[in-house]
Order: C-alpha cells, then structure tokens, then sequence
C-alpha cells in the first residue's frame, strides 16, 4: 500500500471517530492513550484510528456499517493534550459504549483497548495511560475475594502493616528445608511468608511436598507464638484443572491464603480462581511477574496503574506494588497513585499522581499492596510512611540475610515496624526521624541492631526509568 493511499486510510477515520464536541456518559469506559504518530500523521487523525481500530473500525467503509447503528456503538477520540516535557507524543482520550463489552470481563475490555491497534502502522509508539471504569461495569465484577477489613479479621491483625518474607533462595531448596526457613521466618515474628513467583512444581521440590512441609511449619509456629501465620502457596500451574487442584489441597491441609501469578497465568485464570477463593473463604496474594514486560516503558505498553485497576476488579486480596525505596522500579507519586487505586472506594483523578480519571469501586473492597524487592530495617521508616498500615511490607534478603539466621531477622523487621508505627502515632517524621526511631529501638533488640549494621550500606539509588508526566517532573 503506498503511502498517499495508507494516509486516505488514516484521514477516514477522521471523519467519523473523531468526536471533540462529545461529552462522556456516566456509562461510558474512558481510555487515555499515549500516541507516538507517524511523521506526518496529524494528531486528530491518529486519535481517531485508535478509537476505530479498538472499537467499531476498519481500515475502509463496509457496507455492513448499514446493518448496525454505528452512531451508538463506536468508540470516539473527544480530546487530545500535550504530554509535558515530550512533544514526540500526545494523550488522546476516548469513550467507548459500555455496550461493547462482556459484563465481568476484563479479558474482553482488554482484548479491545490493547488489542490489534498496537500494531496500526499509522502509530509508532502507543501506551494505555489510564482507564475509567464505570460503576455500572465495577458491580459486573468480583473483585477481591476477601478485602482489607475481612483479612484483617480472619488473621487477627490490627493496627500496623503486616510482614512477609519471600523464601529465598527462589529455587533449588528441597521441600523439607523450604519448611524449616518457612517455621523459623513465621516463629521470629512475621506474618507471612512466601513462595516466589517462579516456585511451581519443580523436580527439586514437587508442589505437594512443599505444600505439606509449609503447612506443618506455618502451624508449629502458631503453637508456638499465639499468632495467626500464613504462607503464600503458590498455585499457578500450567493449566486451570492443575491450579484447582492445588488451590483445594491447599484448603485440605487448613492453610489460610492460596497466590497467582497473575499476568503470565492469565485474567481468565485469575478471574476463576478469585471466584474459587471467594467461595471457598481462601485469602488470595497476587504476584505480578511480567508487569514490567508492558509497563515500564514510557511510550508503549500499558501503564502499570492500568494493570492495578483490572486486577482489584478481577480479582485478589493482595497485589505486589513496588517499594520505591527498594531495588524496583517506582516513581514515589505514581506509586502512591496506583496504592490509593488498589485501596480506596473512590479516587478522584489527580493528574500530580497520574490518574486522569475519577475511579468509582462502589462497594467493591480494597487490596492489600505489597511492597517488595530489596528492602531492609533501614527502609521501615519510609514504608510505613508511604503505605501506611494497610499494606504488608515483605522482605526476602532483608530477612533471610540477617547473620543470625531468619528468625533474627523477623525479630529485627516486627521490633522495627512496631516501632516506626509508635513513632507515627507519637506525632513523629517517620522519614526526617528515621535514624532516631531505629536506634532508640536497637537498645532493646540486638536482633535489630545487628540487622542495622548488617544493611548500614546499602542502598539503591537509580534514576528511575518511568517518570510521570507533569510539568513540574
């Protein structure tokens, strides 16, 4: 196709998705994309494709348009802004009927916004900035199982954020030894622990092995400390009929939270196995692997606030967050943004955190954001600062690396969050305080003091490769 025609293409799409003087319904789904256009592809015109090739178009006029009331069902470009600070792109916004899509379905609202068109030879570079969903869509949806104050309950935890500890190291420990570093993390005074994302059903260490050996650990700890424990255990698995079958033995064997990988197993998968949590009272702890294959460039993919918002209606009580002071990528207000996303009911757009849209969850209960990737006593003060005490801060080195052993590093992380939570509900700067707060608590805990002088150096300062867009940036 040579380009004067391919431009005609692009310049009839124009001429009927490109809607400036529409004003969005209440029911409508509302997308903001970010659009790199080709050389000479005039913004409109670019705007007006991506809402055609994501709704109703093609690249020419068909005579089954007559068949159908277009008018009503297309999707329209009604808006298009600058991006501060990058004028190689533009944010289109588009409404979308609510009709176009599967009720309770983010595979099929997906399928649509991120489908072909990210391949449209008239764009060089697109990424979904941000969706609202309308309320009439949230309330087609389950949502989290559980929810905040429902997990709170079930495992008897008020007050301050929780802890977990990722297992490490991530493979190759047979499921005996899995279970004594389990027992000794959850007897030091975590929480939770944790398998890691890619820990399935290796030859190393069968999945019902681990299961049984976690299960016998999380409850000798209980005995011991009084406390409510848990494990994450995951149940991802190369098919659905495999994952619910480690999801039941799960149950079986009286464990209170089952984990998904949710983005390399799938929405459909994650959307079931919520559904089986809900009915089956199971808490249920996402992990986000392959997050950053589509959101963490700044020009195309799909922003990660995005992927947050479809998984608190698809479905999980827990979804990992970034740390923004560990070893991941985070930008702090973006972060902020996305944990006030997976939390709140209702959150008004705040373009200072890069949310474009108000999001109404209705009724719908919140997530618990778990922040991990390489975070130790030293980073407590910021964490409990940034999240707050609905959220569960999960160590992994920042545990297990402690010199004398696990369960001394889950003393030192519980003696350190109990102590930055006083320290807050004191009236006191968590993150200007910082080495204050720590040192005060290290008199009374040499588990602490040594996990201090062990991570004394370490940190993770990086340029931080996905910024918001605003001018201030």
């Amino acid at each position: 196709m040579s380009g004067k025609k391919y431009d005609a293409g692009v310049k009839a799409y124009r001429d009927t998705y490109w809607d400036p003087g529409y004003t969005p319904k209440d029911t409508d789904i509302l997308a903001c994309f970010k659009i790199t256009p080709q050389e000479g592809v005039p913004r409109e015109e670019a705007a007006a494709a991506v809402a055609a090739e994501s709704s109703t178009g093609t690249w020419t006029t068909v005579w089954t348009d007559l068949l159908t009331d277009l008018e009503y069902y297309k999707g329209r470009a009604y808006r298009v802004e600058n991006v501060p600070g990058d004028d190689t792109c533009f944010y289109a916004f588009v409404a979308y009927p609510i009709d176009l899509f599967e009720e309770g379905s983010i595979v099929n609202v997906l399928t649509s916004l991120v489908g072909n068109v990210f391949g449209f030879k008239a764009i060089r570079a697109l990424r979904l900035e941000d969706i609202r969903f309308p309320l009439h869509y949230v309330l087609t949806c389950g949502g989290p199982p559980n929810g905040i104050t429902v997990e709170r309950d079930k495992m008897n935890k008020y007050g301050r954020p929780m802890l977990g500890c990722t297992i490490k190291p991530k493979l190759g420990l047979s499921a005996k030894n899995y279970g004594r570093a389990v027992y000794e993390c959850l007897r030091g005074g975590l929480d939770f622990t944790k398998d890691d994302e890619n820990v399935n059903s290796q030859p190393f260490m069968r999945w019902r092995h681990r299961f049984e050996f976690v299960a016998e650990a999380v409850k000798k700890a209980e005995t011991e400390t009084g406390e409510r424990k848990g494990h994450y255990l995951n149940v991802t698995a190369g098919t659905v009929e495999e994952m619910y079958k480690r999801a039941e033995f799960a149950k079986e064997l009286d464990m209170p939270i089952i984990m998904h990988d949710f983005f390399t197993a799938g929405f459909t998968a994650n959307t079931s196995l919520a559904n089986w949590c809900r009915d089956n009272g199971m808490l249920l702890h996402i992990h986000r692997a392959m997050h950053a294959v589509v959101d963490r460039n700044p020009h195309h993919g799909i922003h990660f606030r995005v992927l947050a918002k479809c998984l608190r209606l698809s479905g999980g009580d827990h979804m990992h967050s970034g740390t923004v002071v560990g070893k991941l990528e985070g930008d702090r207000e973006a972060t902020l943004g996305w944990i006030d996303l997976m939390r709140e009911k209702f959150i008004p757009e705040n373009r200072a955190r890069g949310i474009f849209f108000d999001q109404d969850f209705g009724h719908m209960p919140g997530m618990f954001p778990v922040a991990s990737g390489g975070i130790h006593v030293w980073h407590m003060p910021a964490l409990v600062s940034i999240f707050g005490d609905d959220a569960v801060l999960q160590f992994g080195g920042g545990t297990l690396g402690h010199p004398w052993g696990n369960a001394a590093g889950a003393a030192a992380n519980r003696v350190a969050v109990e102590a930055c939570v006083k320290a807050r509900n004191e009236g006191r700067h968590l993150e200007k305080e910082s080495r204050e707060i720590l040192t005060e608590a290290a008199k009374h805990s040499p588990e602490l003091a040594a996990a201090m002088e062990t991570w004394r150096e370490i940190k993770f300062e990086f340029d931080v490769v996905d910024k918001l867009d605003v001018a201030t940036a």
